[in-house]
């Protein structure tokens, strides 16, 4: 797409518009509607489902109809959706509150093609750190780099939180299967556990440590990183530190000054989101942990869906289809929550990564012309993997008084192909999209006497009509995990741009980080407390009792 300049982003209460009128009005018929009764069309999954050449999205589980649908769409072009996504691939200022571009796409595309923010060749720039991020990934997998005595690095501690945290956690869990030598190890909380019990058994000789930081003044990530450079500090002498320590951040004087050498310090820019940061120098964790390769695999499946996102008309194009449904059943239903429910044990980490990328981006309640918003925004994204979850919360999900529409997403081919495991798993996946839907009112068998079965019948009645999507991939591969994370990616923005909010910043997440270097200051034992709440005072006065 062609690079201009500073369009912004429409700003249209969706609530205003003729598509959202219809909507609420055919939401009363649809809630009177059965997922039975729509299933006696035969051809309903060829109707409502999509596919690329590695996943199947099927959404006629759905309290949808053709009828839903056009309305969804047209809701979609009324809220010029087709205008933002040119305007995102563009590198148009959308981040306004922020003056910045939203360009972390252009991280995953291969293409030599400038692109321009402030004058800057943007694809020169991240092309250098790629490199920047092969050379040194392939030098500590070899074990050509060494520490300080000579031996080759064997462990590697990322010290960060949130987007530095989340994203190459998940990605390096999630891709085990195909890991190199290096043991990679995640710290984020501030509580000392954390960072001491990662620390035991490690080795200065054998350990490279990243500090991830976008500004270099997160104080849970530095409070970390300190009490690393003290621990190596004890045991190997600060000035070993050059081999044993790297750093992620948009500040490098920063990094500097803590004592790591320039030759790594990788980039970091203002144009990309913490929450999308996986894609550029924050994926080292995951060059690490399953080699460049793999992670340029990741990087080309992300691409793959971005083109498919930018390219597909709105009717087949996941990503929409998906953020349609979403606000379907958030604005016309009621529906607070989103379940993400994979069936892959790998993937134990992704719901938590969604969960970040759609509530931080759309938990807003101020539009883009700066009024207060009288319409529900971003869902709470919640969820666990598979079966485990079936034993756990899914009880609530078939019988509960809430609706809580639910993503379910399984491979096609396992990680490990061990005896009926894999069938057994699907069986499952699918056997509760089944439930879900349909149900079951016929009171259960088996029970003595007819008024036992009389009366327990209602416990056993499932009414279904429970709304799920299935997405279906191949296998999980870098390349398809890259697809999966873009294609939410996606799906959230499109929700905000419906929903006229800036789904780029985070200014609730600054609030509490300006308050807690205040309540800082406060918890010291020494120091009156001039904090004006009384629950924070009589808090903070039974912590120095305690103390």
């Amino acid at each position: 797409m062609a690079n201009r300049s500073t369009m912004a982003l429409p700003k249209i209460n969706p609530t205003e518009t003729s598509s959202w009128q219809k909507l609420q009005a055919h939401a009363v018929k649809m809630r009177r509607t059965q997922l039975r009764e729509l299933f006696k069309d035969t051809r309903r999954f060829e109707k409502f489902h999509c596919k690329t050449a590695d996943i199947l999205f099927d959404f006629s589980k759905n309290l949808i109809t053709a009828e839903t649908l056009r309305l969804l769409l047209s809701l979609a072009e009324e809220c010029q959706v087709p205008e933002a996504v040119e305007s995102q691939f563009s590198g148009d200022v959308i981040n306004e509150t922020e003056n910045q571009p939203a360009l972390h796409t252009a991280l995953r595309n291969p293409g030599d093609r400038p692109r321009f923010v402030n004058g800057k060749n943007i694809t020169a720039e991240i092309r250098s750190v790629l490199e920047k991020m092969k050379a040194f990934s392939q030098r500590v997998i070899t074990g050509a780099q060494k520490g300080y005595s000579g031996k080759p690095i064997t462990d590697v501690v990322h010290l960060g939180i949130g987007g530095s945290h989340l994203g190459p956690a998940m990605v390096t869990e999630a891709l085990k299967h195909y890991r190199t030598r290096l043991r990679i190890r995640f710290v984020s909380s501030v509580d000392a556990a954390q960072i001491a019990e990662t620390l035991q058994g490690l080795s200065p000789e054998t350990t490279l440590f990243i500090v991830a930081s976008k500004s270099f003044t997160t104080e849970e990530t530095l409070t970390n990183a300190r009490t690393a450079r003290n621990w190596f500090a004890q045991r190997a002498g600060t000035p070993q530190m050059a081999k044993h320590f790297a750093a992620i951040s948009a500040d490098e004087r920063a990094a500097l000054d803590f004592g790591i050498a320039q030759a790594q310090v990788f980039a970091l820019w203002d144009w990309v989101g913490g929450r999308h940061s996986i894609w550029g120098a924050i994926g080292l964790p995951v060059c690490l942990a399953i080699g460049f390769d793999g992670f340029e695999e990741f990087l080309k499946g992300g691409y793959k869906m971005d083109l498919h996102f930018a390219q597909t008309p709105f009717e087949r194009n996941m990503p929409v289809l998906m953020a349609l449904l979403g606000i379907w059943y958030h604005n016309f239903f009621g529906a607070e929550t989103q379940a993400v429910l994979p069936y892959d044990p790998h993937l134990h980490r992704l719901t938590a990564y969604l969960q970040q990328g759609a509530m931080e981006s759309n938990g807003k309640s101020v539009d883009r012309n700066g009024n207060r918003i009288g319409y529900a925004t971003g869902p709470i994204v919640w969820g666990e993997t598979g079966t485990d979850g079936q034993h756990s919360f899914y009880q609530l999900l078939h019988q509960g008084t809430q609706l809580v529409p639910c993503d379910f997403l399984a491979p096609a081919i396992p990680s490990h192909p061990i005896g009926g495991h894999h069938a057994k798993l699907l069986a499952n996946f699918l056997a509760q999209t089944q439930a879900l839907a349909f149900g079951q009112t016929q009171a259960a068998r088996g029970l003595k006497g007819r008024d036992q079965t009389e009366a327990l019948a209602p416990f056993k009645r499932f009414e279904g009509n429970r709304p799920t999507n299935s997405i279906l991939f191949k296998k999980l591969t870098p390349d398809s995990l890259g697809q999966l994370v873009a294609l939410y990616e996606h799906k959230v923005f499109v929700q905000g741009v419906i929903w006229n909010i800036y789904s780029f910043d985070q200014w609730g997440v600054m609030l509490g980080k300006r308050l807690t270097k205040k309540v800082l200051s406060e918890l010291d034992l020494n120091r009156d407390v001039d904090t004006s709440d009384s629950s924070t005072i009589g808090l903070i006065a039974q912590y120095k009792a305690w103390r």
